[in-house]
């Protein structure tokens, strides 16, 4: 299965490191790396011919410094290590042509191919179904067919942590939420961020604006509305403001250096991957979701033979979130990031998907 190997790559976590060891994981209940639900038609037949890698991206495409090209820094990952030929496509706007996208990667000869992002689900569903003989896998969505692989997050279990440091840093004891589109993946990060940051102070007072309802993604491409509800909470009182919106986000880290405050990234380590030198100076922390190991464990998997039909979700026992140190802001309070971090690993503290 998919999550027998699981590589850690270097990016500063929550305890300052990432060993780059390659951990041997099983199964949900074994207490290893990452959890699968296998399937019982799964295979270890190779695929047939050189490696050809698809990626189709998620509305905003390569270069949101973010998602997608957390997405991407696997699929170069593969590239390298692995001798594969790759391609990636970016969808319309709206977001209308996935499964096209999706079916030219097909006939192109791509397997396996690449859904990133949970509005995949149901055309990679489709697709799959349509070619069998290919291997799937979506991002943020679970399988839902025997050649398909879903990469889950524990969103909600970094969130907690950047809940905790946003509380710790906070001198007016008032923050803010700012999410790309009102849906039940990114509320994972609202529900894990609230809890988090009432954990160090119950009564800190959190502003939440989704900057575009359920079914419209445009809230992930949309900058000026993150800068313009990202002000309103800087004007309000709030100090550190953490996003979970794409592109959109940059929009957030635009108003932080205005106001002269601070702003957590998501995904990605933003600090590093936004390029403006004043907009890095505000981001104190970023939630990293590694989507590049899930995208380069899927494909170094079907390399190796393995079938889909499973999931494989990241969580933090796994460090597949965690927060970056890049900038060395959370340095002072790595303690009770690493504690927070064990009482959850250990369950003692559970952390909900839904506010």
């Amino acid at each position: 299965m998919l999550g027998k190997r699981f590589s850690r790559i270097a990016v500063g976590s929550v305890a300052g490191v990432m060993l780059m060891a390659v951990a041997a994981c099983g199964g949900e209940g074994g207490g290893t790396s990452a959890s699968t639900q296998p399937s019982s038609g799964a295979s270890s037949e190779a695929p047939k011919g050189g490696l050809k890698v698809g990626l189709a991206f998620d509305v905003g495409g390569r270069g949101d410094k973010s998602f997608n090209d957390a997405a991407y820094a696997g699929l170069e990952k593969a590239k390298t290590e692995l001798g594969a030929d790759i391609k990636e496509l970016s969808p319309a706007a709206d977001g209308s042509n996935r499964g096209d996208l999706l079916r030219q990667l097909a006939d192109a000869g791509y397997n396996p191919i690449i859904g990133v992002g949970f509005a995949y689900g149901d055309d990679i569903k489709k697709t799959a179904a349509e070619y069998p003989d290919v291997q799937f896998a979506v991002v943020d969505s679970a399988s839902n067919g025997p050649n398909v692989t879903g990469l889950l997050f524990a969103e909600e279990q970094g969130s907690y942590l950047a809940g905790v440091a946003a509380a710790t840093k906070s001198e007016a004891g008032h923050v803010g939420f700012v999410g790309g589109v009102e849906n039940d993946l990114i509320k994972k990060f609202q529900a894990g961020f609230v809890m988090g940051a009432k954990s160090v102070k119950s009564d800190i007072k959190i502003d939440i604006k989704y900057l575009t309802p359920d079914g419209d993604f445009s809230g992930f491409k949309a900058p000026d509305k993150g800068k313009v509800a990202a002000e309103k909470m800087y004007q309000d009182g709030a100090d550190i403001v953490y996003h979970a919106a794409g592109d959109s986000g940059l929009g957030v880290f635009q108003a932080a250096a205005a106001a002269k405050k601070k702003a957590i990234g998501v995904d990605s380590d933003q600090r590093q991957t936004v390029k403006e030198a004043d907009l890095q100076s505000v981001i104190m922390t970023s939630m990293i979701k590694r989507v590049d190991v899930g995208v380069f464990e899927f494909v170094k998997a079907v390399q190796g033979g393995t079938k889909g039909g499973s999931n494989t979700v990241y969580d933090l026992k796994v460090d597949g979130v965690g927060l970056s140190t890049t900038g060395g802001e959370i340095d002072d309070i790595k303690d009770k990031l690493d504690a927070a971090k064990k009482d959850i690993v250990d369950g003692k503290i559970t952390v909900p998907s839904k506010p």
